[in-house]
């Protein structure tokens, strides 16, 4: 017969609780709303991971073109470019909200890959979803009207569709940083937002709050 303390569930695993635990090699840094975290063309030495806040990854090209390439939240990691042998960042990461940040140097992170099995699996399946998230992203910008984009940018924002609880309202993001990541300009932007107003799918309590009812611009046909 098993003994009822064998016969309980594994608990999952709880990467928010393990980072904090983290001590050599690990620091944790408060930033506020627009405080950049690190800027492209700096070295890539450390992993970061997010407890509080959003963060935008932008990009400036060599004609001076700022585009934002991601907007990440609770839960994400950024500047694992290091890990794989980036000695300099692609991209500038900036506090969209206040933040609370986890911050791992490279060779902390790689010898926590190498010596924690569960925290390996949890990383492993995180890049993949992110990369897959990435490829909807561009047929999302191929094949996709700019109302289905932004809606699908909202949606995203708020966690509809994640392993996570939706956020009904989240930080404000300004109608320019959506244009940015959506890749449509600012006057259509502000068209589409009153739009989704009028209709009930989005409000304003604090924040941005998004409504599940968005998801039928991203479903419809």
């Amino acid at each position: 017969m098993t003994h009822p303390m064998n016969s309980k569930a594994k608990r999952p695993f709880d990467a928010k609780t393990f980072l904090a635990k983290v001590g050599k090699g690990k620091t944790h840094a408060d930033y506020r709303k627009n405080r950049k975290v690190f800027s492209q063309g700096d070295a890539a030495e450390h992993l970061f991971y997010i407890q509080k806040g959003k963060v935008k990854l932008t990009v400036i090209s060599k004609r001076g073109k700022q585009v934002v390439v991601a907007v990440l939240g609770v839960g994400d990691f950024f500047g694992e470019g290091c890990m794989a042998g980036q000695s300099l960042r692609m991209a500038t990461a900036s506090a969209v909200s206040d933040c609370s940040i986890v911050r791992l140097e490279k060779q902390s992170a790689i010898r926590v890959l190498r010596d924690k099995q569960a925290f390996s699996e949890f990383f492993l399946r995180y890049m993949l979803s992110r990369n897959i998230r990435i490829e909807q992203d561009l047929v999302d910008q191929l094949f996709n009207s700019c109302e289905k984009r932004l809606a699908r940018v909202l949606l995203l924002l708020a966690k509809f569709g994640r392993n996570a609880k939706p956020e009904l309202v989240i930080p404000k993001v300004s109608e320019a940083t959506l244009s940015e990541i959506v890749g449509i300009p600012l006057s259509q932007v502000t068209f589409l937002m009153n739009k989704f107003r009028k209709l009930g799918f989005i409000g304003d309590n604090g924040g941005l709050e998004v409504h599940s009812s968005l998801l039928n611009i991203v479903l419809h046909e």
